[in-house]
Formats: C-alpha cells, structure tokens, sequence
C-alpha cells in the first residue's frame, strides 16, 4: 500500500506508520484481526483487535480509493486533458471528496444548459467572460448571434451557464464552501403532507428544529434524515446565498478590478446562479451526506460496544438446566436440556390466565425437576416472564437451584431460522425458542452467534445507518469476541466454530464431521487431518481452540503452538515437566521474561505465555450476578414521582440508557440525567445488562413513557456483567 495512505491511517489511530505497514502485511498474508492482535504484537507494536480492525477497514477504503483513481486516471488521460500537476493531485490525494472534485469537470455527463450553450459554439465567449478579459460582453456577444443563437441575451445566458458550471466544478471553490456550510445549521420544517402523516407524533419535536451541523447528536440527525425521507419533514442548511455569492466573487478576483461594470454584472449573475442551482444543493447534500457518515460511525460503534457486552455476558457454565418460554394464552413453553444444551424434555404448562391449570403446572414442573434434576432455571423475559418467576417461586424446588432471568431477545428469530430447523428438524419453534433461551443462559456467546445481531434489539436506529458498515462492525466483534473467550475444540457447535479465526463455515463443517469420525480430539496438531485445514489455517486458529484433559496440557490454553518449545524451555530450566509448570502461578513467577525473548518471539509475546501459564484457558468472563425487582411494582400505574428501584440496562444509545424495572413498559435515562455535567457518553457510565439503582422523575401514562434518573451503578465490571441472566430472588 502506497506511503501517503498509511500515513494517513497512522495519523487518523494516533500510532507509527511501521505499526500500521506491518499491520497490512499481516492482513494481505491472510491474517485475521484477532491473530494479529493476540499473536503478533511485536509486528504492530502491540495493536489491539479495535485498532487492528480499524487498520482493516481503512486498508479496504483506500485499496478501493486507489482503483477509484486508475479509473479516473484513464478518462481523462483518453480525453486528452490529464496534465502532469492533475496526475500528480489525483495520485497523491487521501480526500474522497477532493477526487472527485478533481475529476468532476472531466467527467462523462448528461446534457446540461452548459453543454448545450457549448454545442452552440459559446465557449470562446464564456472563457473571455471567465478570465474577466471582456469590457463590453453585449458588444462581444452579438460576433455569436445567427442560426443557433438568436440573440444577443441567449449567447450571454449561454455563456453565463458555461461560466456557472466551470465554477461549480472548481475544486478550491467546492472546498471552500464545504468548510463554510459545515459551520451552517441544520434547518427543517414540516411539510405539508408531513403534519397529516400517521408517525408525525414522533418527529414533533423537530417541525420547526435548528442545530449547528457540527453539533447534532447522531440520534437527532437520523431522525431527521427518516423523516424526511417518509416526507414528513424538509431539511436543508442555513447558507445565504447572497454572502456566499459574494464571497466566491471576491475570493475568484483575489483584489483584482473586474474590465467594467457590465463585465462585472455578468459574472455576478453567473456566480448567484451557479450557487444556487448547482453549488448549493451539492455542497449542502454532501455536507449532509458527511453528517450521517459520522453518525452512522457513531451509532455503529453503540452496536458494537453493545453487541460486545451482550456476547460477552457471563456464562452459568455446563449446567443441567430447565428453560421456559413464558405465555399466556399460548402457555409456557419448557424444555429440560443436559449439560451441553441436548434437549431431553419439552411439554406446555398453563399456569397462567385465561386458561389458568395452576395445580397441574406445579405439578408437571415438580415432575421435570424430579426426573431431569436441572441446576438452574432460565425464564424468557418477555410476556409473562415476571409472572413466570414468581409462579415457580410456589414450585417445589431442591435447594440450590437458581431461577434467571434471560433475555429473549432474537429468540423468536433464531426458531424460524434455517440454523434452527437444521438443530432441530422435529420440533417447532415454541420449543426452539425455550431451548435458546436455556442455552443463552449455559452459554450466551455460543448461543448468541446463531441470531443476526440485529435481531437483539441493540444500538439505534439500525434500519437507518450504513449498512455495509454495520455488518462489518458487527461480524468484527462477534470474530474479536469468540477469539477473547476461545472455544472448547470438542463441545462447540458448528455455528460457533465458524467465527474461530481462520475456519469459516466450510472447515466448521469439516470439523465437526472429522470430531465424530475420531470420538474426539486429543491434540491440537489432529486439526491437520481435518480434510483442507492447510498450515495457514491451522497457524490462524489453533491458539483459540482448546482441548481439556489433552495429553499436552498446553493444548487447553491460549498458548500457540508455535510457541511451546518456549514453554518445555523455560520447564527445563525450573527442572520440571511442562505439565507440572501449567497452571502452577508460584513456579511462573520465577522465570523472569527477558530471558525467553528469542527471533520472533518478544517480550510481549513471553509475557502473554507467562500470564496464560498462570491461569490457563481461563474464560476472561465474570460469574452470572443475583437480582430482584421491586416486589410492589407491577405496572406503570404503580409508579410515582420519586421513587428509587432496581432495574437491569437493557439497551444503551447515544441519548441515553434504557432499564427494566420490572412492568412491561422500559424506562430511559436521558443523558442529561446520568450525574454527570457536560456531555456525556452513556456507554462510560453503565454497561448492558448492568444492575442499577434509578429514580423516577416523570410517569407519561398517555405515551406510556416513563423518565429515569440514575442513583447508583454497580461497579465497571468485566464486560457484559448480568448478560445471560440474572438470578430472581
């Protein structure tokens, strides 16, 4: 990749161009982002996968960009019109915009007032009008007027649009005005059609809405966009033409005296048309345009980072375990699955209104605990699910089992899915969805990667930003996120076997097939039987992979096999077996780094091996936390002004948090309401799925709306605290 882009990606993440270069290479050799973070740290100089991905993504723009340019290059070399300075502009150029302002006036257009007073033969007079070498432009004019041009106004009209064209393709005018119109207010008012609109109620509050461009929250200006869009609203800038006319006039003459008056006036209607019709309807489009692209940044990051906190909620681990799909009228759905997630028992209780068989529901649920003796208990948290919970709080229960609460978010989705019916052919989706639930709770991560993330009602707006680059954003973090926790080689899925670095779904497939062939792994270096799992693949995935109880304990830990000789190294020199210094923190903390550091192998390497030995294969995710709602409030109509509760974040955006305190109705806390002053990044202050302590400021019963104030935050945990479910006391 050419210097002047990874200078530029260098500058944009704040690092050295060599960790940027080196970064690219490792891509460009097949590398994924979570082996280049976790296992080359000496080549990038210790980027993280956030700045690896970012490396990444840059990489593809400019690798794009650069094919932009040979395009642009050969039209305007084949017109006869590219100049050595034009060649070297274009090729040394990083600005997307400012190619295009390069190439705009070579480029193949549709007929235009400008082309067709060109075609007319008006373009000697217009380059006289241009350059200011005319004293009298109607006297000038009257040399074009016969056949094509009628008179003497038509041939300087024609001219005058030549004129306005040429300015509106001049590149240090556009860029002159971009820098002005994004110092411009954003303006919308309501349309006419728009006040009578069925969804007006939600964009009220921007009818009559000013804000300065640079300054509109993400949430704000998508909002706008959309309606717009449903034409309920117009939206525009705030520019004045008139100051931005005669600004253009007086930065294209620089000081200079234009030849006359009538000279003067001709090029001053040129420029107040070329404004109007062309430069400000472009410019402020893209300005726009470059405003939804940082907000769609903004906003796909909130996804990530949520999509992150969700994937990584803490596991309650292989567990037997009982999950229920609540419901009224349908029932509740429960299944009874074993330690790894195997469906053993599924039948429909009604221990709810209007069919209401209490007795027989206890009795069925006493029945499945007694025969499939299940540790711990996942209710859905939808409909019924707070009724679910206490219903089984009048079940006999053995002591020890716990009851969580687990989102059910994507669950529905997951059920009617291709992934769904391949898992279970034989069952409908009432019972896919219960299993999903239970396995959730098992182990969020492994169940989780099987819903499009966009099904788990996370982030803003999603439908509205850029979609190509929520997907990358999204399948990043759920590739970063498998690859942090690593995958147990012989338990997981298909599904989940996917996202470990270098396997994709073809060798997944191929796993899991050659895993049944054998009965099971009992070496990392087996993977290289697996039919086109070739040295590359097996370089990229085999440090997330782990094998418990393998005959080489290091294949249950984050340690590369590349890295092992290091390891019977430093063994050797403590005067143990390997196996005896796995694991063994006291044996660890006499070997010192600095003397394993070797070729490739530096000290951020070794320390990595040193901090894994310690505590091998140990998942960086917390223990499932307890909780309980407000046993006295059940709806909204139990709410007042004023009082403090327990709730669960739920949904994190740019304007605030969302929180579940228990009714059917979620309630927000505003950024303006999360104790701090200025502005305020709500994914600082609490994470998804984290307990809090909120106060009620407003109840809205008309828009069921209710408005929170934030009390208190348990601490910043590891990420995802509380995410698969959270324990009802």
């Amino acid at each position: 990749m050419k210097q002047i882009y990874i200078d530029y990606i260098a500058a944009h993440l704040a690092v050295k161009p060599w960790q940027v270069e080196n970064c690219i290479t490792l891509l460009e050799d097949g590398c994924t982002i979570p082996f280049i973070s976790r296992y080359r740290k000496e080549k990038t100089g210790g980027l993280d996968d956030v700045a690896v991905a970012e490396v990444s993504h840059w990489a593809e723009v400019f690798t794009e960009m650069e094919k932009r340019k040979e395009t642009i290059l050969g039209t305007i070399s084949e017109a006869g019109k590219l100049t050595p300075e034009l060649r070297r502009r274009i090729e040394e150029t990083v600005s997307a915009s400012e190619l295009e302002d390069l190439y705009l006036p070579y480029r193949p257009k549709r007929k235009t007032r400008a082309s067709v007073a060109v075609e007319k033969g008006l373009e000697p007079l217009a380059d006289a009008l241009w350059n200011a070498a005319l004293r009298a432009p109607s006297v000038e004019a009257r040399k074009y007027v016969g056949d094509k041009v009628p008179t003497v106004e038509e041939a300087l009209a024609g001219a005058r649009d030549i004129v306005a064209e040429r300015l509106s393709e001049t590149a240090s005018v556009r860029e002159s005005l971009r820098e002005s119109f994004r110092a411009r207010r954003v303006v919308t008012k309501v349309t006419k059609a728009g006040a009578e609109h069925p969804d007006a109620g939600k964009y009220r509050s921007y009818f009559n809405f000013t804000m300065p461009v640079a300054k509109i929250p993400a949430h704000n200006l998508l909002a706008i966009l959309r309606a717009a869009d449903e034409g309920i609203l117009n939206v525009g800038l705030d520019t004045d033409a008139e100051k931005c006319t005669a600004k253009l006039f007086y930065e294209f003459f620089k000081g200079r005296r234009y030849p006359s008056e009538e000279t003067g006036n001709e090029l001053k209607a040129a420029f107040s048309d070329s404004f109007k019709r062309l430069l400000e309807p472009s410019i402020s489009g893209e300005i726009l345009r470059e405003a939804k692209r940082k907000a769609d940044v903004e906003s796909v990051g909130i996804f990530g980072e949520n999509l992150r906190q969700l994937l990584l909620a803490p596991p309650v681990g292989g567990k037997r375990t009982m999950a229920i799909d609540p419901g009224f009228r349908t029932g509740c759905k429960v299944v009874c699955l074993d330690e790894r997630g195997a469906l053993l028992h599924f039948e429909a209780i009604f221990p709810h209104p209007p069919m209401t068989r209490k007795i027989e529901s206890i009795t069925a649920i006493g029945k499945m605990v007694e025969q499939y003796r299940p540790e711990v208990i996942a209710v859905g948290s939808g409909t019924a699910g707070r009724e679910t919970a206490d219903f089984l709080k009048r079940c006999y229960l053995p002591e020890g089992v716990k009851v969580y609460m687990v989102s059910e978010d994507g669950a529905s989705v997951y059920s009617a899915s291709e992934t769904g019916r391949e898992e279970f052919p034989d069952y409908d989706v009432t019972v896919r969805g219960a299993v999903s639930i239970g396995r959730r709770l098992q182990d969020p991560l492994a169940e989780l990667v099987k819903i499009d993330p966009k099904s788990l009602g996370i982030g803003q707006y999603q439908h509205d930003v850029d979609q190509a680059l929520l997907k990358e954003k999204l399948d990043n973090t759920v590739l970063i996120c498998v690859n942090s926790v690593g995958v147990n080689l012989n338990t997981a899925s298909e599904y989940l076997l996917r996202y470990v670095s270098g396997i994709g779904p073809v060798l997944a497939k191929n796993i899991v097939a050659y895993r049944d062939k054998i009965g099971g792994f009992t070496s990392r270096r087996q993977l290289l039987e697996v039919p086109r799992l070739g040295a590359k693949a097996f370089e990229q995935c085999a440090g997330f992979l782990r094998i418990p109880g393998a005959e080489n304990p290091l294949d249950g830990s984050a340690v590369h096999p590349e890295s092992y000789h290091i390891v019977d190294r430093m063994a050797r020199d403590l005067g143990v077996g390997t196996a005896a210094l796995v694991g063994n923190a006291e044996l660890c903390k006499r070997l010192k780094a600095e003397d394993y550091v070797e070729g490739e192998f530096g000290l951020p390497t070794v320390r990595d091996i040193l901090q894994e030995l310690a505590k091998p294969g140990r998942d960086p995710r917390e223990e499932a936390q307890d909780f309980a709602f407000a046993e006295d409030i059940r709806t909204i109509d139990d709410l007042k002004a004023g009082m403090e509760l327990p709730g669960i974040v739920t949904n994190i955006t740019a304007f605030g948090a969302f929180v579940d305190i228990g009714i059917h109705e979620q309630g927000l806390i505003h950024v303006s309401k999360m104790g701090a002053r200025g502005h305020v990044d709500p994914s600082k202050v609490v994470r998804l799925h984290q307990k809090v302590t909120v106060t009620v400021l407003d109840v809205d019963l008309d828009r069921n709306r209710i408005s929170l104030g934030l009390m208190a935050a348990a601490g910043r945990q590891a990420p995802g605290e509380g995410g698969g479910g959270e324990m009802v006391r």
